[in-house]
């Protein structure tokens, strides 16, 4: 038996990845490389370079690895991006997972972990927001990861299905030890602008908001490190081996940080200042975002390791220093 995963070299797949081939759990990887790094995968891990929405791959992959399980990474990421283009969201979130369950289907893959996000909620109604709260996403990347919940809720209804949700918050620092990290070119992810900032690769960085009814005025995130997000798709995987029912949980600490605090954070690791511009609100940005943690916490045999903010700030660092020495040296 095997876990094929989908996305797998990409920043937050390429983390579990490697969390499960430490675990002992064979894995198998289908990633179309255009955000994703096949050098960020473990040394031996099978990759197959195609799309998770190409149902004869998938069938082919499930066959051949003999898979149990699928973790689904595969999509688009980045709020203001699916503000300008919806229809890409729809397709590459929506539509792919459509295609990904009807291969599980067939091939009577039983267990499916989806990786979802808060941005479902949009602007909560009470804070920290459980599981329960309505769901009413402000950009197309929320409403395409929500209908994909929709979708999956009424598959694993019909076919006998079990599925475990996880909605991220937001995720960020790197591995450790620095093996692995966030790589992709124009990240838009809130710390790795920061420590690019502040390794001098901006020249500035900008923060959208700043008269926002929160104590600074900027937003306020609840940060979880990838490592420890990881970790939860292995606790979610043992959770559903073990005849688990299908659940949707949130995944964050339950504290929230303002992204001025945030700022300071990483100039405190780095010890260093640099340029920050403030500017106007974005359109889809949610105001104030802190996980229920309650419902995650008692469903899962998971302890966060990483949740002190300047500990997720010093490893992303030390990703980000690494790449700069290595772009240096080539």
């Amino acid at each position: 038996m095997s876990v094929l995963v989908t996305g797998g070299a990409g920043y937050i797949g390429s983390h579990t990845v490697l969390a499960l081939v430490e675990a002992g759990i064979r894995t198998v990887v289908i990633d179309n490389l255009s955000t994703g790094f096949s050098t960020a995968l473990p040394e031996g891990v099978p990759l197959f370079i195609g799309d998770a929405a190409d149902e004869n791959l998938v069938e082919g992959v499930i066959a051949a690895h003999d898979v149990s399980a699928i973790i689904h990474f595969a999509g688009s990421v980045v709020v203001p991006e699916s503000m300008r283009d919806p229809l890409a969201y729809y397709r590459n979130n929506t539509m792919t997972t459509r295609n990904l369950l009807n291969a599980a289907v067939k091939c009577n893959v039983k267990n499916f972990i989806f990786s979802s996000t808060a941005a479902v909620y949009g602007n909560p109604d009470q804070i920290p927001v459980p599981e329960i709260a309505p769901t009413r996403p402000l950009s197309p990347y929320g409403s395409s990861k929500l209908m994909t919940e929709i979708m999956l809720h009424d598959v694993a209804t019909a076919y006998g299905l079990n599925y475990v949700v996880l909605r991220y918050f937001n995720v960020a620092g790197a591995d450790p030890q620095a093996r692995i990290g966030l790589q992709t070119v124009g990240a838009t992810h809130l710390l790795k602008i920061a420590v690019e900032a502040a390794t001098g690769q901006r020249a500035k960085m900008e923060v959208f908001g700043t008269d926002y009814p929160t104590p600074d005025g900027s937003c306020i995130r609840d940060f979880i490190h990838v490592t420890d997000l990881a970790q939860a798709h292995l606790a979610a995987l043992a959770y559903l081996d073990q005849g688990g029912d299908s659940v949707t949980l949130n995944c964050g600490y339950g504290r929230g940080y303002s992204v001025l605090e945030t700022i300071e954070a990483v100039r405190r690791v780095c010890g260093r200042q640099f340029a920050v511009q403030m500017s106007p609100r974005r359109n889809g940005d949610i105001m104030t975002m802190i996980a229920d943690t309650a419902r995650i916490g008692r469903t899962l045999d998971w302890t966060p390791r990483y949740a002190e903010l300047e500990t997720i700030a010093a490893h992303a660092l030390a990703w980000e220093e690494k790449l700069l020495q290595a772009r240096e040296a080539a």
